[in-house]
């Protein structure tokens, strides 16, 4: 072996593990970009150097100081209870006024649908306390106030104390004031808190001489440079309760300008509001508010008739944090109202704005929510079993985000400061309510508040809490009582809650079987699909709870939908919750605390041999929501009736929760609590086998029975909803990602022995290898390159991610799943390499033939015309595919689409870098093209090709359009790129591709191996057309030499070695 054979082949190797040690280092790289560092906190010095200013601006606030006691335990918790989160702040302009800060609020005035108003949000917090200036009646205290007017967002992260800022975008504006003064406890009030704080702060600049003061805002281009001038001369004044108490909850405050009005910088005085925070104890000391509102407990209400079972556990608190944390409840309408309009659409004690009168008592999207939930168990004997609990009711507008009012902290008429009692003898909550700021004296607690939480449950009944807010005047009440509720949903029924055996009432199997019988009759498909097709059942009737709840995940469906039939138009987005919440005699979920026994008394099949196909029918219950604008009135549909698992069919009568005025509610005479209960509803869920000859989808009818002409009628909706997957389906997706794993690791298997096979090939036949094609070799070459790129990525990612998150044995955490992709990796790489050896191979044998016949370099082979006809017909064929990929989905919104993949990482998707990726796999399919061009050009005489290599790497490229042609059509929501081996969302392998490319391969595999059959001269003799020939005449241009001289020649002028009469490949 000479020199240069040496070198090549040690740079072939030393290539091949550079390439293994990029691919496999990178997948034990540690994400080491915090280690050994700690986040720096930033020092701030506190300077009290105004003291004289605080001194004079706030003699007011010293002069009924009251004396502190060094030895007073609320001095060491000033920063722990005086700083609050996400009050209410607001400013009484009269006439022109001068407002603090501007607000861009073109994003409301640009569109009609909108119907946010803006937030004034405020949060304090107490940064220093200085007790070595302590006197006798203050302490030096330094605080930091941030203030925002806001759309979206909320002000819970404390800002950089350095230096104070003002921020401004469109839908939000925001102010940070460094303040210093000092905290007392006065004399009035009951000993209120009070602290007395000068600020300084850069204000936004209002304009002189002008009828709007903030002209600046609407410039193009202020948010990176707003006007700001410096502003140090404004007073705080903040006065908290000396206990928290349910007359005694609110923090005032107000901050003015220190400035003359003639000043720019001159604001009007502003106030705030906020409530204590969680660090304080509450103290109940309201008993005479409560037996105002309760006695005699418990009190009369209509939801306390005997027809709901309620909880009575001694666990009521835990279970009311839960369902009210970060929860909101729903107002429900006054069905009842017969009085006037004004008094039939008001909410309740809350003052209703512009948005909840357009309701006109339907309060459509109105909210609750609870806040600040506080309990006390009573310890003494006499009260065993009684407990006294706080909190705060605050009502959502339909436009307000539940989950920013849930943080809100502001006293107002929204809200209602409640406490009460509960006793495990009734179940009942019974509070008195509270509106906006209360005075010592309990003015304005005049409403009453009911609370239960309901064990049982039917078609009207699916709430988990249910309430009234009733006024405590009954002479002179000036609302309706209000209603409210939290339905249950399936998810919650866990922990303490389920321990005490929540249930369910059927009451409309009877009309749900009226739909059974008219939409099944009697006919041969009906028998057909009975027979041959299988549908989600009970599996195991020997351990029924559980089979039932394996079902009801089943039968559960969160997932969007279209109309059926598919409209022509683009549909809007529509998503479809079905919820199954009981399933025969099993209430929501089986888990192991529950009473088995209860089941087996219950369970139908339990010692019976044979049954009727009636006897199999289940009983079932569920909440059906759809999620869009065309079905706004049908917000939350009861459903309830039974289950055929024959054909795959619910058969359901629907309750629904209609939003109407309340006019047309109470003279509705048929409504059955208040919902439209003359609803029919039919789901048909997908067959569980012989997936690939039915559409795996859901299809839902909703109809109702009422006439044309009554104001409740809808017309019939039909429903069709993306392709759905089963339970087993779901696990099929994590044993089918190994399966295919497998699959590679056997094609990558296959496709090395063939590149080998052609190695040995062209050594037994050196006269064929010039006419290799380059371009086809390239290809392969290609293929093997983008994977093992994509692949180093995608493990360099992870080894970043994976340290950080806890272990658990998932899909990107099994070790059977690495080693498959670690051994996928390192295959490719060997074929990779062995390709560039066959490319290696091929050029040096046409470096031999040119250096054979230097003076006629036109008979050496040259891939140069076959690339340019390959790019051509590749081109060509890419625009085609664009043109008819916007054909068949130009119909569709233009849009840039997105997808998680399996790391959690989001990406755009393109559809003509989607087209073009789909594109380069067909290249890699239809490989042989360079070699049919190249075959025809040089005009060959030889077989370049070994016909293992040709068919075996074919037949490779052939298995994944096999594969996904006879799988099953439902694709992988857990994957970006669907399955590692075969993708079935590309337009490549649609039905018609898988059919169209293996046609094709096939026919360049034949064109091959009959070029290689038949030298050129028999096969243009061959294809005539009449009397013409379809291949031109032969030339001399690719003419070889005899096979011995040629040999010959290569032996003598590349291994010098005279005495060898062997002849061998010299690589």
């Amino acid at each position: 072996m000479n020199m240069m054979s040496s070198i090549a082949a040690s740079s072939t190797v030393l290539g091949l593990f550079m390439m293994l040690g990029i691919v496999f280092a990178n997948s034990y790289m540690v994400n080491n970009g915090n280690f050994g560092s700690r986040e720096r906190k930033h020092s701030v010095s506190y300077k009290y150097d105004r003291i004289g200013e605080i001194n004079k601006e706030c003699a007011f606030v010293l002069q009924s100081a009251a004396e502190l006691k060094p030895d007073d335990s609320r001095l060491y918790t000033i920063k722990e209870e005086l700083s609050f989160l996400n009050g209410d702040w607001w400013q009484e302009l009269n006439g022109a006024g001068a407002p603090l800060m501007p607000f861009d609020d073109r994003e409301l005035l640009g569109s009609s649908i909108d119907k946010r108003s803006p937030l004034n949000l405020v949060s304090f917090w107490v940064t220093d306390v200085d007790r070595r200036h302590q006197s006798k009646n203050s302490i030096f205290v330094s605080g930091l106030l941030q203030m925002g007017i806001t759309l979206e967002g909320l002000l819970s992260e404390k800002p950089f104390e350095g230096s104070p800022r003002f921020d401004i975008w469109p839908g939000h504006s925001q102010l940070s004031i460094n303040f210093q003064g000092i905290y007392t406890e006065s004399k009035k009030n009951h000993g209120e808190r009070v602290m007395c704080l000068l600020g300084s702060t850069v204000l936004p600049s209002r304009q002189p001489d002008s009828g709007d003061p903030w002209g600046w805002v609407k410039e193009f281009g202020y948010t990176n440079q707003p006007l700001l001038t410096q502003d140090d001369q404004m007073i705080l004044v903040l006065r908290y309760p000396r206990m928290l108490t349910l007359a005694s909850r609110a923090i005032r405050g107000s901050m003015r300008s220190l400035n003359p009005k003639s000043n720019l910088k001159y604001f009007d005085e502003l106030h705030m509001s906020s409530w204590l925070t969680t660090s304080a104890n509450y103290q109940f000391t309201s008993e005479n508010l409560v037996s105002r509102a309760c006695d005699p407990y418990p009190y009369k209400d209509s939801l306390l008739n005997g027809e709901i079972d309620i909880y009575k556990g001694l666990d009521f608190c835990v279970i009311l944090e839960r369902f009210t944390h970060q929860e909101a409840l729903t107002i429900l309408p006054n069905w009842k109202c017969n009085g006037t309009d004004e008094f039939c659409r008001k909410l309740g004690p809350f003052v209703s704005d512009k948005e909840i009168n357009a309701t006109d008592g339907s309060f459509r999207n109105v909210k609750l929510v609870l806040q600040d939930v506080r309990c006390e168990n009573m310890t003494s004997k006499e009260n065993a079993g009684v407990v006294r609990v706080s909190s705060v009711f605050r009502a959502v507008p339909p436009s307000e985000n539940q989950f920013t009012a849930a943080q809100r902290t502001g006293l107002s008429n929204m809200t209602l400061s409640a406490e009460g009692i509960w006793k495990s003898s009734s179940g009942q909550l019974c509070m008195v309510g509270c509106s906006g700021f209360v005075d010592g004296d309990g003015n304005g607690c005049d409403t009453r508040i009911c609370l239960y939480v309901p064990l049982s449950f039917s078609i009207k009944q699916r709430s988990i809490l249910l309430g009234t807010l009733s006024s405590i005047e009954r002479t002179t009440r000036s609302y309706f009582p209000l209603a409210f509720e939290k339905l249950v949903r399936t998810a919650e029924l866990w922990d303490q809650y389920t321990t005490s055996h929540p249930y369910y009432k059927y009451s409309k199997i009877e009309a749900a079987s009226a739909v059974f019988e008219r939409d099944e009759p009697f006919n041969i498909g009906t028998v057909i699909k009975k027979s041959l097709l299988k549908f989600p059942k009970l599996e195991d009737m020997e351990k029924f709870p559980y089979s039932l709840s394996l079902l009801s995940e089943d039968l559960t469906l969160h997932i969007p939908a279209a109309p059926d039939p598919f409209p022509s138009s683009f549909p809007t987005k529509t998503d479809l919750e079905l919820e199954i919440l009981s399933l025969g005699p099993l209430f929501g979920h089986y888990w192991l605390t529950h009473n088995v026994s209860t089941f087996k008394k219950e369970n139908p099949y339990q010692d019976v041999g044979e049954y009727t196909e009636k006897q199999l029918l289940i009983n079932v219950s569920a909440q059906l929501n759809l999620v869009g604008n065309q079905y706004t009135n049908f917000s939350s549909l009861s459903v309830e009736g039974i289950y055929d698992p024959h054909v795959g069919k619910m058969y359901l009568i629907g309750c629904r929760d209609v939003r109407a005025s309340w006019k047309i509610l109470y003279e509705s005479m048929d409504l059955e609590a208040g919902l439209d209960c003359l609803v029919e509803v039919v789901v048909s869920y997908p067959p569980t086998t012989a997936r690939w000859l039915v559409n795996p989808t859901a299809r839902i009818s909703i109809v109702s029975q009422r006439n044309e002409d009554d104001p409740l009628y809808f017309v019939p909706i039909k429903l069709q909803t993306v392709p759905i997957m089963y339970r087993k389906q779901r696990e099929d997706i994590l044993s089918r990602r190994g399966v295919e794993g497998i699959l590679r690791i056997l094609t990558l298997s296959t496709a090395i022995a063939c590149i080998l096979n052609q190695l040995f090939y062209i050594r037994d036949n050196m006269e064929s290898a010039p006419y290799v094609s380059l371009v086809m070799l390239g290809v392969q070459a290609l293929g093997y390159t983008l994977p093992l790129i994509t692949g180093a990525e995608a493990l360099f990612r992870k080894a970043a991610t994976e340290f950080n998150d806890n272990e658990s044995y998932d899909l990107q955490n099994s070790q059977w799943t690495r080693v498959i992709d670690y051994t996928v990796k390192f295959l490719v790489l060997v074929a990779f390499s062995l390709t560039l050896r066959l490319c290696q191979k091929v050029w040096k044998s046409r470096i031999r033939m040119l250096t054979r016949t230097p003076l006629e370099p036109h008979r050496v082979p040259s891939d140069k015309k076959v690339l340019f006809s390959t790019l051509f017909i590749h081109i060509a064929g890419y625009i085609l595919v664009l043109i008819v990929h916007y054909v068949n989905t130009s119909y569709k919104p233009l849009q840039t689409a997105h997808f998680i993949d399996s790391t959690g990482y989001t990406h755009a998707i393109r559809e003509w870098e989607t087209e073009l990726e789909e594109y380069l796999g067909l290249v890699q399919d239809f490989f042989l093209l360079p070699q049919v061009i190249a075959n025809l050009m040089w005009r060959i005489h030889v077989k370049p090709l070994g016909k293992l290599y040709y068919f075996g790497i074919t037949s490779i490229r052939l298995l994944p359009h096999i594969y996904d042609y006879v799988r099953s059509p439902i694709p992988n929501p857990y994957f970006s790129e669907e399955y590692e081996f075969v993708n079935p969302r590309m337009d490549f392998y649609s039905k018609f591709g898988d059919i169209a490319i293996p046609i094709v391969a096939i026919l360049l595999v034949l064109a091959v191996y009959i070029q290689q059959r038949w030298n050129y001269k028999k096969l243009s003799q061959t294809l005539i057309l009449g009397q013409r020939k379809l291949l031109p005449l032969g030339s001399k241009v690719y003419e070889r030499l005899p096979s011995v001289s040629f040999e010959a020649e290569l032996a003598s002028g590349v291994n010098r070695n005279p005495t060898s009469g062997k002849e061998h490949d010299p690589e």
